[in-house]
């Protein structure tokens, strides 16, 4: 494990990259935005290459923002509807980045924005963290968010996340790797999630909870993902206090395998136009602050929020 420069923002404030090795896993991790860089993984022919969408310059990441490449991504993943919600009788305002008028993933200038403090952990990690200030992009309280990136034995990809906060706020955290995994797809799809949130034309969540039985969403068994998703899946083991598998994400091409392992409740399934790659991104669901009826996000003084993902790597023939 180690850490190398890997560019500058224009400020001259430095970004770096750290890389984590083990049972044949390679996995580069930026301290800008919490960036999986990249994943190395073998195909079935024991051929190793890159599994994440990713760029080999900081650059990259600053002229393209808005895919989210690998980014990590808050104060709150996905999208509330009106840039606004209210918590204990107070209405919060936040970025109206996405059309028409609601906020997404964090605002302008959300987690996946900022050069975050790294440490090594033993023997296979590193821990990100900041501190989100009282008001950033609208949100309030002063939060202490850190995600820890460790390699398991098998080389499986975990990613902890921690957050406190000194006043009362909503969390949502999650990873935005787009896996890309070298045989050209079509790629076959399997979670455990027998219902989904319906949205409207601004990928708001209707309320309704639809089960996926005869839809183009029921992904209970294998079957080949095709163009058009961005969606938040319901997953049948709602939240959970270790992470339990939930799905897998297989390319026949290259025999490729990407397990996903979650303590969270749903998983939105984007499948991005203009490039290869499949985002599976652990999460609450969207819009969550303004529907009390969902899992819930908000996270006061005294309480801590904790939650893991797990990314693991295998072949099939």
């Amino acid at each position: 494990m180690n850490a190398e420069l890997f560019g500058t923002l224009d400020d001259g404030t430095p970004v770096h990259r750290w890389v984590l090795e083990r049972d044949g896993v390679v996995v580069r991790v930026l301290t800008y935005g919490g960036i999986v860089q990249s994943v190395e993984v073998p195909d079935r022919d024991g051929r190793v290459g890159a599994v994440a969408v990713g760029f080999d310059r900081l650059a990259g990441y600053l002229e393209r923002p808005e895919p989210y490449f690998g980014a990590l991504v808050g104060r709150y993943a996905n999208r509330i509807a009106g840039a606004a919600f209210e918590l204990d009788g107070r209405t919060y305002a936040l970025a109206r980045n996405s059309a028409p008028d609601n906020s997404l993933h964090g605002g302008e200038r959300g987690f996946d924005k900022r050069v975050w403090d790294a440490e090594a952990v033993a023997p296979h990690g590193v821990r990100l963290s900041r501190v989100s200030p009282d008001g950033e992009e609208g949100f309030p309280g002063r939060v202490e968010v850190s995600a820890t990136y460790t390699l398991e034995e098998g080389g499986a990809l975990r990613i902890a996340y921690r957050a406190v906060t000194d006043a009362p706020t909503v969390v949502n955290l999650t990873n935005h790797t787009y896996w890309s995994l070298g045989g050209g797809g079509p790629y076959e799809l399997r979670l455990a999630a027998g219902a989904v949130t319906p949205v409207d034309g601004g990928g708001i969540p209707t309320g309704e909870i639809r089960p996926v039985a005869g839809s183009r969403f029921d992904f209970r068994e294998a079957r080949v993902l095709g163009d058009g998703y961005d969606h938040n899946f319901v997953l049948d083991k709602g939240v959970t206090d270790e992470a339990e598998v939930v799905g897998e994400l297989y390319d026949p091409g290259s025999g490729r395998v990407v397990t996903v392992a979650t303590t969270e409740p749903g998983v939105q399934v984007y499948t991005p136009d203009g490039f290869d790659g499949v985002a599976l991104e652990t999460q609450h669901f969207p819009d969550s602050p303004n529907r009390p009826e969902f899992p819930a996000v908000v996270l006061r003084p005294g309480e801590v929020f904790a939650s893991a993902t797990v990314y693991g790597f295998g072949v099939r023939g």
